[in-house]
């Protein structure tokens, strides 16, 4: 007579055991060490300009307070020193204020500017008196207009495609021809339109989809996305980069998806 195989019990608990340890490790890595373990991101790309430019990359800072990871920021940037620190939006919190952001944009300093262009949150919750609150803070605003921040260099920000009025012909409004263009704005499905009329192109919007599962396509990602979830896409003549972002949004927390400072150096092509 056969007997029906079963596992023995210690068994049966050891493997619920590990199961509820990976769980809580996995718990506390998401709410508690990865939203706070910035990823410093290195990438260098030629161009015909006439000396390097150090760009740091801030996206979707979603910042309420001057916590640990705005203190990380801030160290990480003063270790890199950038040329230059550009903020693709979002700087505000789903749980904060603009005067909760003060401190942290306050304290970013770059000697060619810090320079930010909206993002959704920007639009959803408009301040009085935009322009002014930025400069207030040493942030210089660009509303579809466009600034030369280097010799033959010239930064182009847009308002977000998806939640704004991106306005591309008034933001390239007097580049003259030849000029190296630098497109900040938002949400990357704007690439999909826009792409070839800048060289490079910074955005944000996706937080990398914050919570992954290794294999899995990200569970959630907003709209004005498409394709471009993270990393560098290129399209008639024009690069662009996607950040992962620094911050969070509706869940406080990330898993498998690190927050990120890019840095990008723009190096002067050999004769």
């Amino acid at each position: 007579m056969r007997t029906k195989f079963q596992l023995p019990k210690l068994t049966f608990k050891r493997a619920i055991l590990t199961l509820f340890a990976a769980g809580l490790i996995a718990l506390v890595d998401a709410f508690f060490l990865e939203p706070n373990w910035i990823q410093v991101t290195h990438h260098t790309i030629p161009a015909h300009i006439s000396q390097p430019l150090k760009i740091a990359h801030l996206t979707d800072l979603h910042t309420s307070r001057m916590g640990f990871r705005e203190r990380s920021l801030l160290r990480s940037l003063d270790r890199e020193k950038p040329d230059v620190i550009v903020i693709t939006g979002d700087t505000l919190s789903p749980w904060g204020s603009y005067d909760d952001e003060r401190p942290l944009l306050r304290l970013l300093r770059a000697p060619l500017g810090v320079w930010l262009v909206r993002g959704n949150w920007e639009n959803w919750r408009r301040i009085d008196k935009e322009q002014e609150f930025y400069r207030e803070n040493g942030i210089q605003f660009l509303l579809n207009r466009n600034f030369q921040i280097t010799p033959g260099v010239w930064l182009t920000g847009l308002d977000d495609a998806t939640f704004g009025n991106a306005n591309l012909e008034k933001a390239l409004a007097g580049i003259p021809p030849g000029a190296y263009r630098i497109a900040l704005f938002h949400s990357p499905l704007f690439f999909a339109e826009s792409a070839g009329q800048y060289n490079l192109a910074l955005a944000g919007h996706t937080h990398g989809g914050q919570v992954r599962l290794p294999f899995f396509h990200p569970f959630w990602l907003p709209a004005g996305i498409g394709p471009y979830t993270e990393g560098w896409f290129e399209k008639n003549g024009s690069r662009m980069y996607v950040s992962r972002g620094l911050g969070m949004t509706i869940l406080p927390m990330r898993f498998d998806c690190r927050p990120e400072l890019a840095i990008i150096t723009i190096a002067p092509m050999e004769k």
